[in-house]
């Protein structure tokens, strides 16, 4: 994500990544449209009637012509059904700050991000929730960001210069004053992490008890991830981007245009040495483990005092020594740095100022970027401000039913899997019916209390933003990292921090617990409106929801029981088809191409999350016919009557193809070479191929759209499915 937004996605929690949509509600936001529940089915044609307000028909109008917009109708669904859905969607968007890929989904953090404006001003509310005195040291932040020099970077900022002096030093900028022999760049990259500045060390945090940090391979570059290949010269974008990036903030500290060439291409240099060490690895963390294990290297020396500089001492491990570091690549990376010594502590200098950097290219820009820049520094107190405005009961009874629904659609899959013997069968509906449900969030009102007393500890230095913007990214990391910091204080069976915050755009499946949430931030378009047909509804939240509920039988999700421990609960029989099943899913993604960057999708690393999709997808449909079943026998001794229209105004659309239209405009997105770069080994499959793969592996979406067998999205007969 760009810098405003919140949520550092673990790759422990598989997540349904959701967000949305850039315009605002003609109904006020978020939920005050009169509308059909689809717990509170009416039972009569004039019940039906009086549902439907003038201004709900006038809304669906106004959305209907949006989803519209977004299609390209050149194009044949059968041919390409993500280019029919979404062809159109880059070109109408409004344009936003973002410095990551554009989509549908992610574009309802701005919603958030507006609401975040208006909440400040509650001065009311934040006094009947006791939260006064963060709220108007939140307002102070924000006023001070709106009226600060953010474009370009004031890299030269006294506070910047100073920090960075700190905590490794600037050669670039101190010359002869900087002190080589006292630099250490792993020690550099530790006090980066205080910041949630990209170094040399690239941490998150498990999501269970004691909430101990792990460790991924660092990702190298600014605006463009590198890679071997693509800064092998410097015509390729990735070098430009990032040579222009280093460039602007040389060109604050009046280098000559000699001195500032070198130093870049110094840091070139490193990455290229570096690299080569990051290709002895794939994606996966086995390859740590097993070249560790190749190579015997002993474990690196130097973890100590990482935990001493970003987690004050604290000793997960009483002492022992961890096999999750991946010594063999900080060891051969150690001789690098060791080369590169200079350039090493350029680039990190560098990388704190990218940190810290708004990004913001025009004027405009300015508001939007403060506003996420406080959403997601301060999410537990706007959190707690948002879910008292803006989350109903009513909305909660809403998504109960569907998720109710959802449910029953995969038990009845489970029931109907011909694959499972009865034992595995057994244990398969016994975790289902264990699955517990959170809407909203979950609920620790101590806990959320704690954290948000914590912002009475940002200092807003009146003359000083940058001073500042350094205080308050140093308490987000603190605040992000407190279970973990405080794991002899809490419970062992206390949640993770990300559950507590509804106002973010995902919804979670928790392994470890056997649970699920839907966040409230979630509920807005494109993912979800009270006023919507249910064919819509379904085919958006009942998927996401259904997503997260396949999740608990994905590749992951299978290896825990109903209770949530780790077990084999599987007969070898079972085992092997489901091991079958699910490799269907990966060859089928892996034939992918990119052609943008000429690479294909990681089937293997995408797996878990394209077996979710499919089975989400399946589920949301089938719990939409149970539903429309249910209305069309409702009325007294059992009458059928038509349900109120299920289809869109302005779409020429049955309600089933509108369901898939719905699920593929979800991921509508706009990609630049660099973001397909970003996301390339993530868990997540790129937006258009993840659209892709779902309905080219759904027999009921090639029956709906009436594609014959061998067009491009009915390719084959035989469909890759687990559930």
């Amino acid at each position: 994500m760009n810098q405003g937004t919140m949520f550092s996605i673990s790759k422990y929690f598989r997540l349904a990544w959701i967000a949305g949509l850039t315009y605002i509600l003609i109904c006020g936001f978020p939920f005050e449209c009169e509308a059909r529940s689809v717990d509170n089915e009416p039972q009569d044609d004039s019940e039906r009637e009086n549902t439907i307000t003038d201004e709900t028909v006038e809304y669906l109008q106004s959305y209907g012509a949006k989803m519209k917009s977004y299609m390209n109708f050149s194009v044949d669904p059968c041919d390409d059904f993500y280019e029919y859905s979404c062809g159109n969607w880059k070109n109408v968007i409004k344009p936003r700050l973002s410095s990551d890929r554009r989509s549908n989904l992610l574009d309802i953090m701005y919603t958030l991000a507006e609401v975040t404006d208006q909440i400040l001003t509650r001065t009311e509310m934040a006094e009947a929730l006791n939260v006064s005195e963060e709220v108007a040291i939140a307002q102070r932040f924000y006023n001070a960001c709106l009226a600060a020099d953010v474009s370009p970077l004031p890299a030269a900022d006294p506070a910047y210069l100073a920090l960075i002096r700190s905590i490794g030093g600037f050669p670039a900028v101190d010359g002869d004053a900087w002190n080589a022999s006292s630099f250490s760049w792993f020690n550099m990259s530790a006090h980066l992490t205080n910041y949630g500045a990209s170094g040399l060390i690239n941490e998150d945090e498990v999501p269970h008890f004691p909430f101990e940090p792990y460790f991924k391979l660092p990702e190298l570059g600014f605006d463009h991830v590198v890679h071997t290949d693509i800064i092998a010269n410097s015509s390729s974008r990735a070098y430009k981007m990032n040579e222009k990036r280093m460039r602007g903030y040389l060109k604050s500290y009046n280098l000559t245009e000699e001195k500032a060439t070198a130093v870049v291409t110094g840091v070139f240099d490193f990455w290229r040495d570096a690299l080569a060490v990051e290709d002895k690895f794939n994606s996966s963390e086995e390859s740590c483990i097993l070249l560790d294990s190749l190579h015997s290297v002993p474990a690196f020396g130097q973890w100590r005092s990482y935990y001493e500089i970003a987690w004050n001492g604290v000793d997960f491990h009483n002492g022992t020594d961890s096999s999750e570091y991946c010594d063999f690549y900080y060891t051969e990376l150690d001789k690098v740095c060791a080369k590169h010594q200079e350039a090493v502590a350029n680039y990190l200098s560098m990388a704190l100022l990218y940190r810290m950097d708004a990004k913001v290219k025009d004027v405009q820009d300015q508001k939007e970027y403060c506003q996420l820049t406080v959403l997601g520094s301060m999410a537990h107190l706007i959190n707690k401000l948002y879910m008292a405005k803006h989350f109903d009961e009513e909305t909660h009874s809403e998504i109960s039913a569907m998720i109710k629904k959802l449910r029953e659609s995969f038990r009845q899959m489970l029931e109907h899997a011909d694959w499972l013997d009865t034992e595995t069968r057994r244990e398969a509906l016994l975790k289902e019916a264990s699955i517990t449900h959170q809407i909203g969030s979950y609920k620790d009102e101590e806990h959320s209390n704690l954290l948000i007393r914590q912002y009475r500890n940002l200092s807003v230095v009146d003359d000083s933003y940058p001073q500042s913007l350094i205080n308050l990214r140093r308490l987000s990391i603190s605040l992000r990292r407190y279970n973990g910091l405080h794991f002899d204080e809490i419970a062992t069976d206390t949640k993770p921090l990300v559950l507590l915050l509804g106002m973010q755009v995902n919804a979670f499946y928790y392994n470890r617990d056997n649970s699920m949430y839907v966040m409230a931030g979630i509920l807005h378009p494109p993912a979800y409106h009270r006023s919507w047909p249910d064919s819509l509804k379904f085919g958006t939240l009942g998927y996401l929801i259904g997503h997260e509920v396949t999740h608990g039988f994905d590749t992951v999700g299978a290896t825990h029981d109903s209770d949530g421990q780790s077990r084999n609960w599987w007969s070898k029989k079972s085992e092997a088809v489901f091991k079958e099943r699910s490799k269907c899913f990966v060859d089928h993604y892996s034939t992918y191409l990119i052609p943008e960057i000429n690479r294909k999708i990681n089937g293997n690393e995408t797996k878990d999350e394209n077996i979710a999709d499919s089975g989400g997808l399946r589920e949301a449909l089938a719990a939409y016919r149970s539903h429309i079943k249910q209305l069309q026998k409702g009325g007294e001794d059992n009458e059928t009557t038509a349900p109120r229209s299920d289809q869109m105004p302005g779409l020429d659309l049955s309600p089933e193809q509108l369901f898939f239209l719905g699920f593929a405009q979800l991921w509508c997105a706009s990609y630049k070479e660099e973001h397909f770069w970003h996301e390339l080994n993530k868990e997540h499959t790129i937006d258009k191929y993840r659209v892709l793969g779902a309905v080219t592996n759904s027999e009921d979406f090639a029956e709906i759209y009436n594609c014959k067998l061998g067009s491009a999205m009915h390719p084959k007969s035989n469909t890759c499915r687990v559930w």
